[in-house]
């Protein structure tokens, strides 16, 4: 066959439209993307600590923790793309670099970079037309929590606690969502730190600035309300005194994904309004379980 310039620019475009069809994702909100994308039948290994979508948990087979992870099986898969989340997964996206795997490390830390990686990963898939309509619609529920939060007559003051000892505050795109949600973060100054050992607050701080609401998410514990409230001093904070203390599970909201702009952005809102005597309209309420105490 006589080789053209156009047979030779259909074997490029034939050879460069063939997209990662066996894509193993290290942490949940890769995973939860392309399920929202419709892409999950490329998905061929997740995280074990995945429970968003119950599918994937159910369904894919499990290969890593989340700083270390089962070489050899994901080996055995054959995948042709794996997908990593930031410094924390370096030594294993090192080490199956060096085994030959392509690898795939996002690094969101923010509302707008969520949004990024999920465009980018739409992309990566070819299927950006997808990833374009899950933006607006993600971006869309934002605007609505945005305007419903706009009834309250004030915005309280949040404590986020992403652990409990010593305390942690929330990262960039929890309190990013805390403040789309109505409230008012406490420790705005350390939601830039990457490292949670870089946003650890003490117990006078906490005191001195008084928050009038806790939310507590402690990375998979389940949260300890009479803890809080024994606390030397916390006596005197607001949150305590009237009793806003709450819980929101992790996988809800330290996701940095899809799960917390819906179920995390939303389970905040549903206890500022709480907090202000007021209810949540239908559309914009949890879906999952939330806090006992708001039942």
């Amino acid at each position: 066959m006589k080789i053209t310039p156009d047979t030779k620019a259909q074997t490029l475009k034939n050879t460069i439209s063939s997209y990662p069809q066996r894509i193993i994702c290290l942490t949940e909100e890769t995973t939860e993307t392309l399920y929202l994308l419709g892409e999950q039948d490329r998905i061929v290994g997740i995280s074990g600590y995945t429970v968003r979508p119950p599918e994937a948990r159910r369904d894919k087979p499990k290969v890593s923790a989340f700083i270390n992870a089962k070489f050899d099986k994901i080996m055995s898969l054959e995948p042709d793309l794996v997908l990593a989340f930031s410094d924390l997964q370096a030594d294993i996206a090192a080490e199956l670099i060096k085994r030959g795997v392509n690898v795939m490390t996002f690094n969101q830390r923010s509302v707008t970079e969520i949004f990024q990686m999920i465009l980018c990963l739409s992309r990566i898939v070819g299927v950006e037309e997808k990833g374009l309509v899950l933006v607006e619609k993600l971006q869309n529920e934002l605007d609505a929590i945005r305007l419903s939060a706009s009834r309250f007559p004030t915005r309280k003051s949040v404590l986020f606690e992403e652990w409990f000892d010593p305390i942690i505050s929330g990262i960039r795109w929890v309190e990013e969502l805390i403040e789309i949600a109505g409230g008012e973060c406490v420790f705005p100054e350390l939601r830039e730190y990457q490292a949670a050992k870089d946003r650890i607050v003490s117990y006078e701080e906490i005191i001195k600035r008084s928050p009038e609401v806790i939310i507590g998410s402690w990375c998979g514990r389940q949260v300890k309300k009479d803890k809080i409230r024994e606390r030397v001093g916390f006596d005197k904070v607001s949150a305590v005194i009237d009793n806003h203390i709450y819980e929101v599970k992790s996988t809800y909201i330290l996701q940095p994904g899809p799960a917390s702009l819906t179920e995390g952005v939303r389970q905040i809102h549903k206890i500022l309004a709480h907090v202000h005597g007021l209810c949540v309209d239908a559309k914009i309420a949890p879906q999952e379980k939330i806090d006992k105490d708001l039942v």
